[in-house]
């Protein structure tokens, strides 16, 4: 205010309105210097005048613009300087002859003023008799006021630091920090990228950097950065202005754009290429830029360690009993620690909602704590899942399995390796070893019908995991590249949430690599070979189901660990299987599992023909009896294109 009324006094001493105006501006300029020795650090005029190379002329223009929005005289003192009562408005023209050390260089678009856009031009056609106007967001930086210029408010938003970091992602942050600790200057910062599946860790890296630097942080969606180059270049001149204003740093975030949008050429990556000042990117993949100097990190979910003892401080308020079970939570789920605090705390509310006790010492409340801790697990990880598969709900037991014994060895022995990885891969030692070739694969082979998906729904059960069923449609991708990327974004999601893999069909996927004719075959093979590595890498156990097992490369068939031969159900599995077939609650009647055994289909079928033949006895009004199941065989066997044998069905009725 003291500056301002400088400023004042000169358009005073302009007109000639008082002998004394020109006393009464030095006097004035007195009060600006004794106003600015009291205060304990620089002011914001000062500041911005710095920080955009105002000269004292540019200064002055700014605060004669901000006269008008901050006292009620200055429209008439504008008015009577220029001697026109139509323009109580400022203007350059008024400027360059009231004002000190004029220079019509100010006037020019790429001047600080204007280039800034610290002031605004009026409609008119001339610019020196054009009326002048402050900024918003600049006569409330001028005013002490904070305050996100608005038209970055729809577009920006701030990310604060909240919490500690786990050690391996604090030793990054403070590369952060040292590395533009370093660096000459705002202009001469590298842009900092944040690599990798984490995108809660790359944002939480970020906002602790910033915040050892004494910066704000923001961020910025790439799909949210317009393509066309007049919309850019306002945006980029609009953020550095208030990058500067504010002492912030961007953090632009592709995680959410890149799967739609591929990066290179995208408005997301000309914003960087043109916006300075402090500047991280979020992306999946690593990229290299034409211009900016640039530093890539790395960014992983926390070890299993640091996965393990976010656990222990999570779970450690709720009950001591579960300290035990953080090793196996760490093992199956692959969560951020915000993903794990969320965790606890669903579980806690869940609890309490129904007013079970959770911090008794008994080991019947620390079970039940520990399945909802377990169930909150498999929900965080459902939300990105759910919308790359299909998730099914598994509902049959060991009993309702019928295989040989062989077979339903091989089925426990999955059970067993997955229940105990963790003890096996972390406190025997075997993960440190060698890292490779953790996850656990399964092959079920088989003719259709013969209880391969219903296997690993049983696992799925019995293991307490989600199954999920990848619909290849939605996978297979005729672009290339897209299919790997796909792939990826099912792997991640499944990995985060401990969750059971399921191809079907899987010859249709991991088919045989083959002689590379042209550039289709070896795209063709590049996804395969993408796939071969993936799923030796996947934390958690994949089945694949496949009717044509000579089908599937053999470099992907050395790569599982188990191989599951469903066979074809003879005379006494079918028998066994039409045993079981019907609920207990469902009323039967005379049924002879002698002689429906002689029906020669697989498990599948015979499911279809009992449900055939128990809505027909509904509709009937009887219990389920052999005329029913002779009807619904004769309507699969029609499905199917095969005859119904008379030797099949004699002696039925």
């Amino acid at each position: 205010m003291a500056a301002l009324e400088v400023v004042r006094r000169t358009l005073q001493e302009h007109r000639g309105q008082t002998p004394e105006a020109a006393e009464y501006t030095r006097t004035a300029r007195k009060a600006l210097e004794s106003a600015a020795a009291l205060l304990p650090a620089s002011s914001a005029l000062d500041r911005l005048c710095s920080t955009f190379g105002l000269s004292a002329f540019e200064r002055d223009v700014l605060l004669l613009c901000a006269g008008m929005e901050l006292t009620s005289d200055f429209a008439t003192l504008c008015a009577a300087a220029q001697g026109e009562a139509s323009r109580p408005y400022p203007t350059f023209s008024l400027a360059l002859a009231a004002l000190a050390e004029a220079h019509w260089s100010a006037l020019a678009p790429s001047a600080p003023l204007r280039h800034w856009r610290l002031i605004e031009l009026g409609a008119g056609s001339s610019l020196s008799l054009s009326s002048l106007r402050i900024d918003e967001r600049v006569l409330h930086y001028l005013a002490g006021v904070p305050h996100l210029d608005e038209r970055l408010a729809g577009l920006v938003e701030p990310l604060a630091f909240a919490g500690e970091l786990v050690p391996s992602h604090r030793a990054l942050a403070e590369r952060i920090v040292a590395t533009w600790s370093r660096s000459p200057g705002r202009s001469g910062l590298p842009v900092i990228q944040l690599c990798g599946s984490d995108v809660a860790g790359k944002r939480a890296i970020a906002a602790s950097a910033c915040a050892q630097l004494g910066l704000r942080l923001s961020l910025l969606s790439a799909e949210f950065v317009p393509a066309s180059a007049a919309e850019l270049g306002a945006l980029v001149r609009l953020w550095e202005r208030e990058a500067a204003l504010s002492a912030s740093a961007l953090l632009l975030d592709f995680d959410e754009s890149e799967p739609i949008e591929p990066m290179r050429g995208s408005g997301g990556l000309r914003f960087l290429e043109r916006a300075g000042g402090p500047m991280f990117i979020a992306s999946r993949e690593r990229r290299r830029f034409a211009q900016r100097p640039a530093v890539s990190l790395d960014v992983h979910k926390p070890t299993h360690d640091e996965q393990a003892a976010v656990w222990r401080t999570a779970l450690a308020a709720l009950q001591e009993g579960l300290n035990g079970d953080v090793d196996v939570l760490a093992s199956q789920f692959n969560l951020s620690v915000p993903a794990i605090q969320a965790a606890s705390a669903s579980a806690m509310s869940s609890l309490e909602s129904r007013n079970v006790p959770v911090k008794d010492s008994d080991r019947s409340s620390s079970t039940r704590l520990s399945r909802e801790v377990w169930e909150a697990c498999r929900v965080q990880g459902r939300s990105r899942l759910d919308d790359l598969a299909q998730r099914v709900e598994p509902a049959a037991e060991w009993d309702d399995l019928v295989l040989p014994e062989p077979q339903r060895q091989v089925l426990h022995d999955i059970a067993v390796h997955c229940r105990q990885r963790a003890r096996v891969y972390g406190q025997w030692g075997f993960a440190a070893k060698s890292p490779r070739g953790l996850g656990i694969s399964a092959l079920f082979s088989g003719a259709s019908g013969t209880g391969k998906t219903l296997a690993a729904e049983v696992l799925a059960r019995e293991l307490q995991l989600d199954l999920y069923r990848i619909d290849l449609s939605q996978v297979v991708s005729k672009y290339i590249g897209e299919t790997e990327k796909n792939l990826r974004r099912v792997f991640d999601a499944a990995e985060e949430g401990g969750a059971i893999l399921l191809f079907d069909e899987a010859d249709a996927l991991f088919g045989k690599r083959s002689e590379v004719k042209d550039s289709h075959d070896r795209y063709a093979n590049i996804e395969i070979s993408y796939l071969l590595q993936r799923m030796e890498t996947y934390r958690g156990l994949a089945i694949l189901t496949t009717n044509l097992k000579g089908a599937l490369d053999s470099a992907f068939l050395r790569r599982i660990r188990f191989i599951v031969q469903f066979p074809f159900p003879d005379g006494a599995g079918r028998a066994e299987i039409w045993r079981r077939i019907f609920p207990s609650s469902t009323p039967t009647d005379g049924l002879q599992v002698s002689k429906l055994s002689r029906l020669n289909v697989a498990g599948g079928n015979i499911r279809n023909i009992a449900l055939h033949a128990a809505f027909l006895a509904a509709d009937s009004g009887e219990p389920v009896r052999m005329t029913h199941l002779l009807r619904a065989a004769r309507s699969e066997y029609a499905k199917l294109e095969k005859p119904l044998m008379e030797a099949e069905t004699a002696g039925w009725l």
